[in-house]
């Protein structure tokens, strides 16, 4: 193995070592809660058990996001490892780690004299590794963008996605001549992110397409720019078509989510949530990381001397700032579309991944040190990933053991029952429905609902009250902690029309 090959396995071996300490420390917070328990984050694994247990692709109510290479990646794990439903979660955030330490990788471009882009791509991971440590709050909606990648759920395909175009498009450019093969790369990246999440247009498409502008006012780089554009443009109307096919999937395109007249309760909304995160030690790192990470791409972006690096550098604040300057003013009210204000400044450090460091004796030393103490950091959190993964949860036990031996089928509430009903032996025995028992088609599979009818119901300190039929009442309450089963025994309660 020649040493250009041996520099790029110790970057994937030292890159595996980030991301267990980043997964550990992220299942041994209350975070950990977005991890293993979400309602929203759960419907990956329900897709992934639906396919191994054989049942198919089904009759998905999705969002406007599709998840198929989140899925696909989960079913992939599923069928590989021997591993329980919070076991493969665990494996899944390591993953989604890896894939961006991949993609850093693909930013950082080629191997040449003078640079270390190997290095540098670490130290991207890990300054992103930092920020994934320094979240802790069990919210979803709090402004910790960073430990959103490592969930199934909440974008990481599209982080990946947009990251991976801009390093397709800097490779380009580094490339004299450019490379068909790239700008053909370049379009199906963007095409398969936009098939799957919309927002890759925002969070990739328009940051890169405002700095492409930008940059082919240079004569140099104006062909270069228009191509990248033309194959970047391209591949995200594609995408876009190609979700056609997919509509009886989507119960809702997310049109709904665009409320420009709301931009002022969406800066407040945001705001509050900076204000929130400056609360807190951990929260103020995060924000000094980020700045200084700011202050950084726009350094690197004026010294740039080569289009490549001047465009990952750009990239690296023009991203944050167009996407929080659209999300205000298009009045949205989540703090996970503002994802690229993590990830994107994270990217000025491969901008120009040249090497700072001589080859001496003492160097070699410090790096076999560091390397040494991430080993041994790593090492501890295997235990603490897995502890996380098989922590025991008698309430949710409690809930699964009694269906599983019931053999009846139940109902409950989104927030409620996602939980027992991907961790059931058979998950359709729990039909997802509103307080009315309407079957609710939101990130389920439509076929739970043939069932027409249930006898027990489950609910929670989350359940709204039910509005059940006149003199209907339980035989029989059982207790398991946070959780109520209320059985009705003989008496059938019927299911209302779906909806979403």
């Amino acid at each position: 193995m020649h040493g250009g090959a041996r520099r790029e396995l110790a970057g994937w071996l030292t890159a595996l070592a980030i991301a267990l300490v980043a997964a550990g420390q992220l299942a041994a917070s209350p975070r950990s809660s977005l991890l293993f328990r979400d309602g929203d984050s759960l419907v990956v694994g329900l897709i992934s058990r639906a396919v191994l247990d054989g049942g198919g692709v089904g009759e998905w109510a999705l969002s406007s996001v599709l998840f198929l290479p989140e899925s696909a990646v989960h079913v992939a794990l599923g069928a590989l490892l021997p591993l329980d439903v919070d076991g493969l979660l665990a494996v899944n955030a390591v993953v989604n780690l890896l894939g961006f330490y991949g993609v850093a990788r693909l930013v950082a471009g080629r191997r040449r004299a003078g640079a270390a882009p190997v290095a540098w791509s670490l130290a991207a991971l890990g300054v992103f590794a930092l920020l994934v440590v320094t979240e802790a709050s069990p919210s979803r909606d709090a402004l910790e963008l960073a430990s959103l990648s490592l969930t199934t759920t909440y974008y990481a395909a599209t982080t990946i996605g947009a990251v991976a175009a801009v390093g397709l498009a800097r490779r380009f450019l580094d490339r004299p001549g450019g490379g068909v093969v790239l700008l053909w790369a370049l379009g199906a990246t963007a095409a398969v992110s936009t098939l799957t999440n919309p927002l890759f247009a925002a969070w990739a498409t328009v940051p890169l397409l405002a700095v492409l502008v930008v940059l082919g006012f240079s004569v140099r780089s104006r062909r270069p720019a228009l191509l990248l554009g033309a194959a970047l443009l391209g591949g995200t109307l594609l995408g876009s078509l190609c979700r056609i096919p997919f509509s009886a999937w989507i119960a809702n395109t997310g049109a709904g989510y665009v409320q420009p007249w709301r931009w002022r309760e969406s800066l407040e909304l945001y705001a509050g949530l900076f204000a929130a995160r400056l609360s807190t030690p951990l929260g103020v790192l995060a924000l000094v990381v980020v700045a200084a990470l700011l202050a950084l791409a726009v350094v690197r972006m004026r010294r740039a001397s080569a289009p490549g690096a001047r465009l990952v550098a750009a990239v690296a604040w023009v991203a944050p700032a167009l996407v929080l300057l659209g999300a205000v003013a298009l009045g949205t009210q989540a703090a996970r579309y503002l994802q690229p204000l993590a990830f994107a400044p994270v990217l000025a450090l491969v901008a120009d991944p040249r090497a700072v460091l001589p080859s001496s004796r003492l160097v070699r030393g410090a790096v076999a040190a560091l390397g040494a103490l991430l080993l041994l950091a790593a090492g501890l959190s295997v235990p603490r990933l897995a502890a996380a993964a098989q922590a025991p949860d008698a309430d949710l036990t409690c809930v699964t053991d009694w269906v599983d031996a019931s053999g009846r089928t139940g109902a409950g509430q989104f927030w409620t029952v996602r939980l027992p009903k991907l961790h059931l032996d058979d998950p359709s025995r729990l039909v997802q429905v509103d307080h009315a028992l309407n079957g609710y088609a939101w990130l389920v599979d439509r076929r739970d609902f043939a069932a027409g009818e249930v006898s027990f119901l489950v609910e929670d300190a989350q359940t709204v009250p039910w509005q059940l039929p006149a003199g209907i009442e339980p035989v029989a309450t059982i207790e398991c902690g946070r959780y109520r089963i209320l059985d009705f025994g003989e008496t059938a309660l019927r299911l209302g029309p779906a909806h979403s």
